[in-house]
């Protein structure tokens, strides 16, 4: 092998690399909606710990998993300084049941930042 063909496998092995690289972020980004016909189960009583300094409680919920409903129990999350934690909630719609993941909110509208196309925008009608 000489050394332009080195060269050239080495460039186009670099590119694919770097191709794959910006490919990630599109699918690590990807939403997941969940809509089911089955209304979830009351949330469960949860005693909730002592407050923990630098930490936000995150209560637990109802997940769905392999066809059923899963309880999923509260956590602390580290906070985040300039953000609020939403919690996941279930919704109604139409007959339907839709779950919305809980996340970090910076611009406090009530839209989780990786789901906000506008962030950190506090003036969204």
């Amino acid at each position: 092998m000489n050394r332009y063909t080195k060269f050239a496998m080495a460039a186009a092995a670099a590119a694919a690399v770097s191709l794959g690289t910006f490919a990630v972020p599109s699918t690590a980004q990807a939403q997941v909606s969940v809509t089911i016909g089955v209304a979830p189960p009351p949330p469960r009583v949860e005693v909730v710990p002592a407050p923990r300094r630098g930490y936000v409680w995150a209560p637990g919920h109802w997940e769905w998993h392999r066809n059923r409903h899963v309880w999923t129990q509260g956590v602390w999350l580290k906070a985040r300084p300039g953000y609020v934690y939403r919690a996941p909630v279930w919704r109604e719609d139409h007959g339907r049941w839709v779950y919305a993941r809980g996340g970090w909110d910076r611009d406090h509208d009530g839209v989780p930042n990786r789901h906000d196309h506008r962030p950190d925008n506090p003036h969204r009608y």
